[in-house]
């Protein structure tokens, strides 16, 4: 017996797969703990499946279709989302299932065009916003959700149970190790940090569209919501919804201090570490410190969306940025990142430019607040440097207090 589904809810069975071999997510970001691949099957009067699967699970999700159908024949296949780690079985499925029809944006049709998918245009639905499908007693609802996060993405609401089959909007990094639900987990703990960071680098540049999105999805009775990656939410929704709140929003989750370090012999991550404990000596104590050369960014862009405070110390490398941290910064800008207050630590042996070129970065962003307090060093903390670091320290502690 191959095959491995669960019960979401009445008539309906995830029959995704988890890959804990594929290092980078998107060839870009690092994998720990793997990456789930969702799809759903809805069993009523017409068989319904929602989604398909990367081909890395495509053995796998396969079988779960079979096992599910049992035997019946598979009569739609909604897309909501084109992108090839969900598409990627798609041809599989249509050479199974050959009488299978297709439901999609007319621009997921473009898409899969353009991808080279055998797409027969009379045996597909191009759907658009508010248009409603009927499967037997489920009927469902297309709402479309451009730029969440590639433009033909669409959601579909199932009107009879309150299933919201989400694309990518509310997913995750991290496989599910046989579990499906969110309550399943303890997810505050196991799973928020691999949810912000699936957000804030995948889907983060586009918070304006996902406002629109959630201002849609407030107007359905939303029972679940089974987002293409990560567990299924069933229950504490607003917990998920506050997150996704404030991170479209650009809102911090909480006040706190990253600092962002760029050393090449020591000297300015011994700076940022006098910085650090100048401010637990104030009672700041929700600090993060990250070497940029050693930290892969997505990490730093994640814990960014989280925390209200950013002090960037650089040293000045060939008259610029220090390069990991000139590319953090870049992933700042284009992941649209805003509304922080931020400070600045630059150091050079000759020529310093750092703390100039870091100060023009951000604010080239939008609603940056950068505090006059700073501090230059030459070479090497020293005793001169005293006074500018306890100026430092105690307007972070008067701004975090406010």
């Amino acid at each position: 017996m191959m095959n491995c589904y669960r019960k979401v809810t009445d008539d309906l069975y995830w029959v995704g797969g988890n890959d804990r071999r594929l290092a980078l997510f998107e060839n870009i970001h690092p994998l720990y703990h793997g990456v789930s691949y969702n799809a759903y099957v809805l069993l009523d009067e017409k068989t319904v499946l929602f989604d398909t699967a990367d081909w890395a699970v495509g053995r796998q999700f396969i079988e779960n279709i079979k096992a599910v159908l049992n035997g019946r024949d598979l009569d739609y296949l909604v897309i909501n989302h084109v992108e090839p780690d969900h598409a990627a079985s798609l041809e599989e499925v249509l050479l199974r299932w050959p009488n299978v029809k297709l439901i999609m944006t007319p621009k997921a049709f473009t898409f899969l065009r353009n991808f080279g998918y055998p797409v027969d245009p009379e045996k597909t639905r191009q759907v658009k916003e508010g248009e409603t499908q009927s499967f037997g007693k489920h009927e469902v609802v297309f709402v479309n959700a451009p730029m969440v996060h590639w433009p033909e993405a669409m959601v579909t609401f199932d009107k009879t149970n309150g299933v919201l089959f989400s694309a990518d909007a509310f997913g995750s990094f991290r496989s599910l190790d046989g579990k499906l639900f969110a309550d399943e987990f303890d997810f505050d703990r196991e799973w928020i940090d691999d949810a912000r960071r699936y957000y804030t680098n995948i889907v983060g540049k586009y918070g304006p569209q996902v406002q629109a999105l959630l201002k849609k999805a407030a107007g359905l009775d939303i029972k679940y919501i089974c987002p293409l990656h990560g567990p299924v939410w069933r229950k504490d929704l607003g917990y998920i919804l506050d997150k996704y709140q404030h991170w479209s929003s650009y809102e911090p989750e909480e006040k706190g201090v990253m600092i962002v370090y760029a050393s090449m012999y020591g000297n300015t991550e011994n700076t940022a570490e006098i910085l650090a404990a100048e401010l637990a000596q104030r009672g700041i104590l929700n600090t993060r410190m990250y070497d940029v050369s050693s930290t892969h960014v997505s990490y730093l862009i994640s814990d960014l969306f989280k925390y209200s405070h950013l002090v960037l110390a650089s040293v000045t490398y060939n008259l610029g940025v220090f390069p990991p941290m000139h590319n953090f910064l870049a992933d700042m800008k284009a992941l649209n990142l805003q509304n922080r207050t931020c400070a600045i630590i630059e150091n050079g042996s000759w020529a310093i430019q750092s703390g100039k070129l870091m100060k023009e970065a951000l604010e080239s962003m939008k609603k940056m607040t950068i505090l006059d307090e700073g501090i230059t060093i030459n070479s090497s903390f020293r005793d001169s440097n005293e006074p500018d670091m306890k100026a430092l320290a105690d307007a972070l502690a008067a701004d975090l207090s406010k």
